[in-house]
């Protein structure tokens, strides 16, 4: 156990400078080797250097790796006594077993093994006859148990040590390699895993490469030159691609300075922008009335909105925002559709329509589309029978995808059992994983809450009444379970956002009505409510009461360091063209009406941003024109 760490990359580099092939990056502030021998096995030294008493491999022993991956390093050639090599999502470890005449090639396989790659992973692989342990930057050890055991007695006479090695053709491994150290005797795990810094985790790395750089005398140059690969772009906006990952871009105009995250620039420091009025940018038109709209992006596709419309034909309409403007895309059949819902699930991209009405045929369904990357446009996955549904709601737990349906009646029964589908990997379906009861529905929202997982529903019409019970649930024990019920006046959405530490979840009530009740003077001039989380209670307590005019929908954004919320106002009893209100966040005044938006039977908001700006687009029931609009800030 007291053996000496053998520092196999430490060989590779002569004591006057960096052997051919091998530069030094550094990348977050950490150095690596980047490999760029134009032939294979140029960059090895023989094992002899290590094994000076004895030609014989350590029984028991530990590899230690750090490494930065930009693409699928190591593989290894049938002649090798002893290997790693990292494929996608694996990890292998091969060895010569000499217990039989002509011996033979044994391969150790850990799978799942994912390594960032715009991180420093270090792997510790620790040996000891049949048994094999892998651990990732001291996370739970991965232990695999095989048949053949690591030879007691194997030869490195005459053998050599190589580095970064791919197939014949493909070079060498193309990242950056900072540690590759030879522990015998012993795991290294407990010596590694001792700091909570794992940038000083080590326990050999060369000179080269240590943190503190060697200082020069006054005239003369380092002796080991490195480059870093962040360079900082000024002018107008540049690309951002895989190639730019990491690089900074300073905006001279915004003052401001961005750093690409290998799809977009995000903000690392700039001069916060304030909100001074909203302009009309574009007038959509649509195929007819929109009942809701979804703008999402698909990486190294563009940005989209995706409108569900009242009528089939013509259907839906998805559009690609193109030269600063949306224009038409992609048709899609629907029946009624009310809403779209974007997600992911690994590699897949799906949207899924909520459709209201029968098709031609008398059935009912609602539909989940997945993006086809060859024709680039979506093509139907999976149909699945709704009733009159309203939303679709999708949310990952502990792992695991999930799709939840808001059915709002069946008949003239609005008190149904709505869905929650999970996804299943080995089918590729959804399949149903819990009903949960329901009165005339409109809309889900998931959110969390530090480890917790919450559901909300907005519960409309129970056949009598708008004045009943929405439903707050939290996930435990595999399932959802009522968490808390609200008090609401035909709650049409659920909206979930935070300021601060604080988290708020606000509804959108559209109307009052009770069978039972004295008939109001306006059904639709009513309270809608902003609750925050009190978490001495556990509960959500009422924080505001905002009066709306049929209210439909509430969306959160921000705009510099300003929080704001846009009611979707839709009718006040008398009228379709209803203002809508931006309200801003005013600290201890709560939220202040500060915009008042002219809009035609508003039914969804969506709040989006590109590189030319933030913008807001909303939707209308009653007129086949939906709206952009242009925060212009200050």
């Amino acid at each position: 156990t007291d053996l000496r760490p053998l520092d196999i990359l430490s060989e590779v580099v002569p004591a006057h400078g960096l052997a051919r092939g091998m530069s030094v990056f550094q990348v977050q502030g950490v150095r690596g080797f980047q490999l760029a021998a134009s032939r294979p096995r140029s960059l090895g030294f023989p094992a002899s250097r290590l094994f000076i008493h004895c030609d014989r491999f350590p029984e028991e022993f530990s590899i230690i790796v750090t490494l930065r991956v930009l693409s699928v390093p190591a593989q290894v050639s049938p002649s090798v006594l002893v290997g790693l090599r990292y494929g996608p999502d694996k990890l292998h470890f091969l060895f010569w077993s000499q217990e039989h005449a002509g011996g033979w090639q044994t391969r150790v396989t850990f799978p799942n093994v994912s390594l960032s790659d715009n991180q420093w992973p270090t792997l510790v692989l620790a040996v000891s006859g049949q048994s094999f342990s892998l651990t990732v930057d001291c996370s739970i050890p991965k232990d695999v148990v095989v048949e053949t055991p690591f030879p007691a007695s194997l030869s490195v006479k005459r053998a050599s040590f190589y580095l970064g090695n791919r197939r014949r053709r493909k070079g060498v491994f193309t990242g950056l390699l900072r540690q590759l150290v030879l522990l015998p005797g012993a795991d290294a795990t407990p010596r590694i895993c001792t700091t909570m810094n794992l940038k000083v985790a080590t326990l050999s790395v060369p000179t080269v490469l240590q943190d503190v750089p060697t200082k020069p005398a006054s005239n003369e140059v380092l002796k080991y030159p490195y480059e870093t690969d962040t360079k900082v772009t000024l002018g107008s906006r540049p690309p951002c691609t895989k190639q730019e990952k990491m690089q900074f871009w300073f905006n001279a105009s915004r003052r401001g300075l961005y750093l690409c995250n290998g799809s977009s620039w995000i903000s690392m420091l700039e001069v916060k922008q304030k909100l001074d009025y909203v302009e009309e940018y574009q007038n959509l038109v649509t195929n007819s009335e929109t009942m809701g709209v979804e703008v999402f992006t698909i990486p190294k596709v563009g940005l989209f909105a995706a409108t569900a419309n009242r009528y089939s034909p013509p259907g839906s309409a998805i559009y690609k925002w193109t030269e600063g403007k949306f224009v038409p895309y992609q048709n899609i059949p629907t029946y009624q559709a009310q809403s779209w819902k974007y997600f992911t699930i690994g590699k897949k991209i799906f949207l899924a329509v909520a459709n209201f009405e029968q098709n031609d045929r008398g059935q009912e369904f609602s539909v989940i589309y997945k993006w086809n990357r060859r024709k680039e446009k979506f093509i139907t996955y999976q149909r699945i029978t709704t009733h009159s549904a309203r939303d679709w709601e999708a949310f990952v737990i502990e792992g695991e995808a999930f799709l939840a349906v808001v059915n709002h009646r069946e008949g003239n029964n609005h008190n149904i059992d709505s869905v929650i589908y999970r996804w299943n990997p080995r089918t590729g379906l959804f399949e149903t994983n819990q009903t949960i009861p329901t009165s005339g529905a409109y809309d889900w929202e998931f959110f969390t809450i530090g480890p917790y997982s919450f559901l909300a529903v907005a519960n409309t019409f129970n056949g009598t009444s708008t004045r009943i019970y929405s439903h707050i649930y939290i996930w435990l024990s595999g399932s959802f379970q009522l968490f808390q019920s609200i008090l609401t006046f035909g709650a049409a959405d659920w909206e979930v956002f935070h300021i601060g530490d604080r988290v708020f979840l606000a509804v959108a009530n559209s109307h009052s009505y009770d069978s039972g009740m004295p008939v109001p003077s306006n059904f639709y001039a009513i309270n809608s409510s902003i609750y925050e989380l009190n978490i001495t209670a556990q509960m959500f307590v009422k924080f505001q009461d905002l009066l709306t005019y049929s209210a439909l929908d509430w969306e959160f954004f921000s705009v510099g360091d300003d929080s704001f919320l846009v009611v979707a106002n839709s009718f006040d009893g008398f009228t379709f063209s209803v203002n809508s209100i931006i309200y801003r966040w005013q600290g201890y005044e709560g939220f202040v009406a500060a915009h008042h938006l002219p809009t035609v039977g508003c039914r969804d908001w969506e709040a989006f941003h590109t590189a030319e700006g933030s913008y807001l687009l909303y939707s209308s029931a009653k007129e086949p024109l939906s709206k952009v609009l242009k925060l212009k800030t200050t």
